[in-house]
């Protein structure tokens, strides 16, 4: 699935709105529809394009009273904040009416202003009337609020709180996304150089995996377009990776164990993976999974040799190198 950003904080839209003329065709000398650009080739790849949508605009005069950010915008202190909803939803009327079937909509911004009465209920009811299959999903670091259809943790794994975005959330039932940046900025920053490694990256999406929570990995292209070279080898990096372990992340849901100190599992019917991330000695022993009918390493081929007892199963794990980012054991449990 393709992420594309339709309109950011801002509020430019990257699209040809015809609410207002603050928009990338009426406003650059580019003048072409980018959201068009990016559903078409999405279409082309067999992909479903989801967009991002800032429901926080510090262009927008009716975007008052302002919240935590936009007090430095130069506008005058008024405006209608209905008119202002009134647009928004206009402008989301456009990109699920004019764009094809989309995959569902990331919206951000709802934190800018809490205490605010956002009329969530119209803009979910419109967006789901215009296309049912649709999901809907908000960067508010709140518990899903209803018509809601996914719950997105930023900068942190579903249940933990260490970036002082989520405190308030608690795991929903929904499906689980979290996002990460591969430095410290979500958009392009010159100066930013704390770029993540790539085995870093490849762990967060592990254990992501492993919380059955999807992983959004955000890049922020440069002015010109490109995507920057250290961001580049580092999707190569975990490309590389999955053209090997791919089979544990792909399709999978969260395994039958909760995380552990030294790792997570994933499962697709009856394969469990056995992600071991941080584990030193050679035998790793595991609660019962059921009967193992059999045992092999991901992207290599030493054996894996398992003893089962009513306790459980424990793994004799092939020698590490020192490079191996995470262990994968497959396992084909007897259902």
């Amino acid at each position: 699935m393709g992420d594309g950003e339709s309109s950011h904080h801002d509020g430019f839209a990257l699209w040809d709105s015809r609410v207002a003329d603050w928009n990338v065709v009426d406003r650059t000398p580019y003048a072409r529809d980018i959201v068009r650009q990016m559903a078409e080739a999405c279409g082309r790849h067999g992909m479903r394009l989801f967009v991002y949508y800032s429901q926080l605009d510090w262009n927008h005069p009716d975007y008052f009273p302002r919240g935590q950010t936009g007090r430095w915008a130069g506008r005058p202190d008024s405006g209608q904040w209905s008119r202002y909803l009134d647009d928004m939803n206009a402008q989301l009327r456009e990109l699920f009416t004019d764009y094809g079937p989309l995959g569902g909509v990331w919206f951000d911004g709802e934190w800018d202003r809490y205490d605010a009465d956002w009329r969530l209920a119209e803009t979910y009811g419109m967006i789901h009337a215009l296309q049912p299959g649709a999901l809907i999903g908000s960067n508010h670091h709140r518990t899903p609020h209803p018509g809601e259809d996914f719950q997105m943790f930023e900068k942190d794994l579903p249940g933990e709180h260490t970036s002082g975005f989520n405190a308030g959330q608690v795991v929903s039932a929904l499906p689980l996304e979290t996002a990460e940046t591969i430095n410290d900025s979500w958009g392009f920053r010159l100066q930013d150089r704390n770029f993540k490694s790539a085995a870093q990256l490849i762990r967060y999406l592990v254990q992501a995996a492993g919380r059955n929570a999807n992983f959004l990995l955000n890049v922020g292209p440069t002015p010109l377009g490109e995507i920057p070279d250290a961001s580049a080898h580092r999707l190569r990096e975990i490309g590389r990776w999955l053209a090997v372990h791919g089979e544990s992340i792909y399709g999978t849901r969260g395994g039958p164990l909760s995380p552990r100190p030294w790792g997570v599992t994933t499962q697709r019917g009856d394969m469990v993976y056995v992600h071991v991330l941080e584990w030193a000695d050679r035998e790793l022993a595991l609660p019962p999974l059921g009967r193992v009918r059999a045992a092999r390493l991901l992207g290599g081929t030493a054996p894996v040799r398992y003893r089962s007892t009513p306790m459980g199963v424990t793994l004799t794990l092939p020698p590490r190198a020192p490079e191996v980012v995470d262990q994968v054991i497959a396992l084909e449990i007897a259902r």
